[in-house]
């Protein structure tokens, strides 16, 4: 079994989420008390999400790489992010190391195209939805990304950081998430990204008829299938967007 390196703590409250599925995820695999081999490196993310709003994404950048870094030196086979926005720097994280990093926007990608999905809605922070760096990634496969319009943005975005980076579920908050989803899908969405860790704990498939991809399971679930192969035959590879 490979280790697995996490690069985590933005928020805590979904890398807890990360944790807990890669070990469910191994348990059912191999049985008995078998469970994941971790190294978690959390980082304090008050000083990144100053950092994201300054739009200093070098020094967020600077502070990813030391922290995989750490975790290549501490025996990690390969990386992840664990949250979507900061894949914005995934490039220089890469390049601070010889282990490769999974990217969680390919991992979502292979989902959508084993699906048949071509049109998708997207949620997320602002960074997430508006900039290039994760929607271009899904472009790339042939997916055409569909986002909310600026006050369902500015909602949306709100939510992830004054309540559920905080731990709080506000009713309010999903209703207006059940709305904006059922918007994208108005508008031709076959299926909606939960495109930031956090929002898996305000939306679950239960809530809506609208098939939803939450980003943190997919990402986790194609961890286990990397640190579950073979050494020599992994499917990792290095970030190149």
């Amino acid at each position: 079994m490979k280790t697995i390196g996490m690069i985590g703590g933005m928020s805590w409250e979904s890398t807890q989420t990360y944790y807990r599925l890669i070990n469910q995820q191994v348990k059912q695999a191999l049985g008995g008390l078998h469970s994941a081999r971790v190294v978690l490196y959390s980082v304090d993310f008050a000083e990144i999400e100053r950092l994201q709003h300054q739009g200093d994404w070098e020094a967020t950048a600077r502070i990813l790489a030391s922290a995989a870094q750490a975790l290549e030196a501490a025996g990690a086979d390969f990386l992840i992010i664990c949250t979507n926005t900061m894949h914005k720097v995934a490039d220089q994280v890469s390049s601070a190391v010889d282990i490769p990093l999974l990217h969680i926007a390919d991992a979502t990608a292979a989902t959508l195209e084993r699906d048949g999905i071509t049109r998708v809605g997207l949620l997320g922070t602002r960074f997430t939805m508006e900039q290039a760096f994760y929607r271009e990634r899904l472009e790339a496969q042939g997916i055409e990304v569909l986002i909310p319009d600026d006050p369902a943005r500015e909602r949306v975005h709100r939510v992830i950081y004054e309540e559920l980076c905080l731990g709080h579920i506000d009713a309010d908050s999903r209703r207006d998430y059940h709305a904006i989803i059922a918007g994208l899908a108005a508008r031709g969405a076959q299926g909606v990204i939960l495109g930031c860790t956090e929002i898996g704990l305000l939306i679950q498939q239960a809530d809506t008829s609208t098939p939803i991809y939450d980003t943190t399971e997919l990402h986790a679930g194609e961890a286990v299938k990397v640190a579950l192969e073979d050494h020599g035959s992994s499917s990792c590879s290095q970030s190149s967007t």
